[in-house]
C-alpha cells in the first residue's frame, strides 16, 4: 500500500490565533519577532511591529489605502532600496515615554543656567559685540534649526518602520525644541540688555548675504521628495558642515572670552541632541550599505544625495566665515573649524562606507 500523499503547505490565509508559526511563538512570553541581542529589549517591545506590514503579519492587505490605491506605508516612499526593513534598530533605543523624559531633562537644564546666569547679571556683562552676533547670527540659526526639525517631521511620516519613523521624529523633535530654546534664550537675555533687537535674527536670515547660502541648503533639504534623502542631508551632510561647525567650531569655543558662560550650556543640549541623530542615522545608512541585494545601488543613490546636498552644504560653511571676524576677542579661527566640520565628515564617511572625498577633498 502506498503511503498518503501530504497535501502541499499553503500560505497562510488566516489571522485565527495559533494560525502561523513565527519566533517565539511556541514560547510564553510572546516574542513574535527576532530581538537585536540575546533578548528584546524594551524599546524593541514598544517598537517593533506596532507600524504593520503585509508582509508580515497584516494577512488581509493593508485596511485602508489612498484614493489612487496608494496603501497606507509604502516601500517605493524613497529610493533607496532594503532587503528587511525591519532589521532597523536606532542606537540610543529612544521611544515616547524616554524621549519625553530627555527632553524635559535638557528643558529644565537650559531653563536654571539662563535663571542662573540672569539672576547674577551675566548677560549685562556680555562684551558689546558679542551681544551683537547673539541678536543677529544666533536669531539667524534658530530658523536653520526649524527649518531642519520641520523637514524631518515631514519625512517621519514616511518610514516604512516604526524603528525607522521613531528615529527620524525624535530627530525632529530634537531640532524644534533647540529652535524653541534659542527663542526663548534670546527674548530672556534681551530683557536685560539694552536696545537688544530680537527681531533681528529673522532679517539676517532673509536678508543678510552670510546666511542665504545656509538658507538655500536648508530649504533644499525641506523641498526634497525622498524622506530618506531628507534625514540623510540633515546628519550626514549639513549637521557636521554647518550646524556643528556654526555652535561647536564657532559659539562653543568664542562664547568664554566674551564674558558669556550661558550660550555654550544652551547650545551644548544641540550638540548632544546631534550625536544621539548621528548615531541613528549611520546605524541605518550603513545598514543599507552593507545590504546584500541592494548595496551596490544604496552606494550610487547616496552618493548622488552627498554630491546634491554637500556642495550646497560647504558654499554654506564657507558664507558664514565672516562670523568669525566679529567678536572683539577672536580664539576661535575659521580654518581650523572647518577642517574639523571635514574630519567629521570623513568619520562618517568611514562608518557608514560612503565615499566623501568629493566634497570634504574639493
Amino acid at each position: 500500500m502506498s503511503a498518503a500523499v501530504q497535501p502541499p503547505v499553503s500560505p497562510v490565509k488566516s489571522g485565527a490565533a495559533g494560525a502561523a508559526t513565527f519566533a517565539g511563538s511556541d514560547s510564553r512570553k510572546y516574542n513574535y519577532f527576532d530581538p537585536k541581542g540575546r533578548r528584546a529589549t524594551h524599546y524593541e517591545d514598544m517598537t517593533v511591529d506596532v507600524q504593520p506590514d503585509p508582509k508580515r503579519y497584516l494577512l488581509q492587505d493593508w485596511i485602508i489605502s489612498f484614493a489612487d490605491g496608494t496603501p497606507t506605508y509604502s516601500e517605493n516612499w524613497t529610493e533607496a532600496k532594503s532587503s528587511d526593513w525591519h532589521a532597523y534598530r536606532s542606537i540610543d533605543q529612544e521611544w515616547e515615554r524616554t524621549h519625553y523624559q530627555r527632553q524635559s531633562t535638557i528643558c529644565g537644564m537650559i531653563q536654571n543656567v539662563v535663571e542662573n546666569g540672569r539672576r547674577a547679571g551675566a548677560p549685562k556683562r556680555f562684551d558689546p559685540a558679542w551681544v551683537k552676533i547673539l541678536q543677529d547670527h544666533i536669531g539667524a540659526y534658530k530658523h536653520a534649526e526649524f527649518g531642519l526639525g520641520t523637514a524631518t517631521m515631514q519625512a517621519q511620516r514616511y518610514g516604512y518602520t516604526q524603528m525607522i519613523n521613531n528615529a527620524i521624529l525624535t530627530n525632529s523633535s530634537y531640532k524644534i525644541r533647540f529652535a524653541q530654546d534659542l527663542t526663548l534664550y534670546l527674548s530672556e537675555i534681551g530683557m536685560d540688555i539694552e536696545n537688544f533687537n530680537g527681531d533681528a535674527g529673522k532679517q539676517h536670515w532673509v536678508d543678510d548675504p552670510i546666511w542665504q547660502d545656509t538658507r538655500r541648503a536648508v530649504e533644499t533639504i525641506g523641498g526634497a521628495t525622498d524622506f530618506l534623502e531628507q534625514y540623510f542631508a540633515v546628519n550626514l551632510v549639513f549637521e557636521p558642515l554647518v550646524g556643528e561647525l556654526f555652535r561647536s567650531g564657532f559659539i562653543m569655543q568664542a562664547a568664554a572670552s566674551q564674558n558669556d558662560f550661558i550660550t555654550p550650556a544652551v547650545v551644548s543640549a544641540a550638540e548632544g541632541d546631534y550625536e544621539r541623530n548621528l548615531a541613528n542615522a549611520v546605524e541605518l545608512f550603513r545598514m543599507l550599505m552593507l545590504d546584500e541585494g541592494h548595496g551596490d545601488h544604496n552606494r550610487r543613490l547616496f552618493g548622488t544625495w552627498l554630491h546634491r546636498h554637500g556642495t550646497l552644504a560647504m558654499a554654506a560653511a564657507q558664507g558664514l566665515q565672516p562670523i568669525w571676524s566679529q567678536p572683539r576677542v577672536k580664539v576661535a579661527q575659521f580654518p581650523e573649524a572647518l577642517e574639523l566640520a571635514k574630519n567629521r565628515l570623513r568619520a562618517i564617511g568611514a562608518e557608514t562606507n560612503i565615499d566623501v572625498r568629493s566634497i570634504v577633498d574639493a
